[in-house]
Formats: C-alpha cells, sequence, structure tokens
C-alpha cells in the first residue's frame, strides 16, 4: 500500500453484484477512494452490467490463468490497485495474489464465522446449513482473506435473528440487508487504518 492520494479499489464478483453495486454507491465522489476496476469469471454476469453504468473499467477472468498462473497480478498492479474486494466472488483466492497483497483483500461471508465457512459453503448453501441445525442468529463476518476459506482475521461481524419460520430465502434477505449497510462502512474504515499505518 502506498501514501498516494487515492487508493484504488478492485471488485472481483461472480453474479448479480448487488454488494457491488452499494459499494460503488458509497465510494461515488469519494476522491480518496476509488472503485477503478470490476473483475468478473462469468461472462454476463449482472456485476459486468453495473460496471459499465458506471464507467468503470472491468476484466473478465480465464480460470486457468488465475489459479495456475499469475493470477492476473500484472493487470491489476498495472490498474494501479492497491486494495481488492470479494463482494460475491466463488473462486478460491491464489497464493500468487494473497502474496501480492498481503491483507489487502477483503471478503464478506453470509455467516458468522468461524461456523458455516470453508469450501462449498457459500450463498443459499450457508443459509439452509444455519436453518438445518436450527441455529438462532445467523450474521455476516467481514474478514481479510488468506491461503484458506474464511479463514482471514475478522475486521467486522453483525447478527441477526433466525426465526423459526425463516427460510433460506428470507435468511438471505436478512443477510443482504446486513451486508448493504455494513460492507463499504468497512471497508472505508479498514482503508482509514491503512493510511494510518503510513503516516511517519
Amino acid at each position: 500500500m502506498n501514501s498516494k492520494s487515492t487508493y484504488q479499489i478492485a471488485i472481483f464478483a461472480s453474479g448479480t453484484g448487488s454488494n457491488a453495486r452499494k459499494i460503488i454507491e458509497f465510494f461515488s465522489g469519494n476522491p480518496s477512494v476509488q472503485v477503478s476496476l470490476v473483475v468478473c469469471n462469468k461472462p454476463g454476469a449482472g456485476v459486468l452490467a453495473i460496471a459499465a453504468e458506471y464507467h468503470i473499467s472491468s476484466l473478465l477472468i480465464n480460470k486457468d490463468q488465475f489459479l495456475n498462473g499469475n493470477a492476473y497480478v500484472d493487470e491489476l498492479k498495472q490498474a494501479g490497485i492497491d486494495l481488492i474486494v470479494l463482494a460475491g466472488f466463488l473462486w478460491k483466492i491464489p497464493a500468487a495474489l494473497i502474496a501480492a497483497y498481503p491483507e489487502r483483500i477483503i471478503n464478506i461471508h453470509p455467516a458468522l464465522l468461524p461456523k458455516y465457512g470453508g469450501k462449498g459453503m457459500y450463498g443459499h448453501y450457508v443459509h439452509e446449513a444455519v436453518i438445518g441445525s436450527k441455529e438462532k442468529i445467523s450474521g455476516i463476518t467481514i474478514h481479510l482473506v488468506d491461503e484458506e476459506y474464511d479463514h482471514g482475521k475478522h475486521l467486522f461481524q453483525s447478527s441477526c435473528p433466525v426465526l423459526p419460520d425463516d427460510t433460506a430465502e428470507s435468511l438471505a434477505q436478512k443477510i443482504h440487508a446486513l451486508e448493504h449497510t455494513h460492507f463499504a462502512k468497512v471497508i472505508e474504515q479498514y482503508i482509514d487504518s491503512l493510511r494510518k499505518k503510513i503516516i511517519p
């Protein structure tokens, strides 16, 4: 991370991009933080249309190059990316990218980690598992990314009740509301903490 005046964010997403839109809107007009790239692994995903709507560059990535090549580090560095935000991105982040951006990759998970994390635990699979276990609360975890699924340092958690009549769909709506309320704010707070580290 450097001391330049504007921090450049790349958002990695695989789907409709509802979280990506909230983050883009949150930082719109902020001269010190800019979403400058949207990275996607699915042609035709809704998040690509959001990028075009906001005139943000997009990068469609190939699985083999991402997982077995240089993980697009060259392209990210060329774009001046300082921080990577995973907003519904379903591929595991390879070691090459983690090494290039240590403690500079943030993910959001739709459960209260360390419960209901790991390979295959995303989206409705998480909510079905929570309801199947008769949990009384669920929520979100915003965390840094390391080499293990859903394992890195926690930055923030927020919870919501799981009611007896909740379904995976109704719980998902509650979780999305938490994500949209908190994700961009936590990203901003983390960037502020990084800025303070580089001040002598």
